[in-house]
């Protein structure tokens, strides 16, 4: 279904990640190290690649693939209710030259009515899929702003940017790049939430 399908590709497309900051102060002297984030004056600065975190963030992951199996099962249901329509009215078809005035119109009036309830099905179904993204796209924004505000407690960030085609951010040297350790970091808690292995691993590394 053409709806659904564009729904669905909406959601595989999903990158919501904002900038984000993150507005307190911190007693930590800045590190010379090229693998701690850089100091402008004040003000501790790093960024994520969004790309490289939702592509290897197993909660996405998950997410998206129970999103898929729920939108082939609405998918079925549909397709399975359109075809046991189009049975009905290729009976209709063939019996039409024998029924009566009355039973014509009866028929032709019940399968406009089955006609207007399947059309509004896949409105529903749309609907359902587009609340779906919606939940999705502010749980998984929840989630990494709430990581990234202790991981900056942590190294006493106060700036977190997000890096890609579509960002404010035109240029920065790859040793403010902390997506590997973010990423594991998030995979580490959605483990431990699972109480199992997590699905893999960011093999990208923080300096590119």
């Amino acid at each position: 279904m053409k709806n659904l399908s564009l729904i669905l590709n909406a959601v595989l497309l999903v990158a919501v990640l904002v900038l984000f900051y993150l507005h307190f102060s911190s007693g930590k002297p800045a590190s010379a190290a090229s693998s701690e984030p850089a100091s402008l004056g004040d003000a501790k600065i790093a960024y994520i690649r969004s790309d490289s975190v939702l592509k290897n963030y197993d909660y996405l992951k998950v997410q998206r693939e129970a999103l898929e199996a729920k939108t082939k099962k609405m998918d079925q249901d549909y397709r399975n209710r359109a075809m046991g329509l189009q049975n009905e009215i290729a009976a209709y078809q063939r019996n039409v030259s024998s029924m009566t005035l009355g039973q014509v119109r009866a028929t032709e009036e019940d399968l406009g009515k089955k006609q207007q309830n399947l059309q509004m099905y896949q409105q529903t179904l749309s609907q359902q899929l587009m609340e779906e993204e919606s939940k999705l796209n502010k749980e998984l924004y929840d989630r990494i702003t709430v990581y990234l505000k202790k991981y900056g407690v942590e190294k006493g960030l106060q700036v977190v940017l997000k890096l890609d085609p579509t960002s404010d951010v035109l240029f920065a040297v790859d040793g403010l790049d902390i997506s590997k350790e973010v990423t594991e970091g998030l995979n580490t808690e959605f483990k431990a939430e699972k109480g199992g292995p997590a699905t893999s691993k960011d093999t990208t590394s923080a300096k590119k």
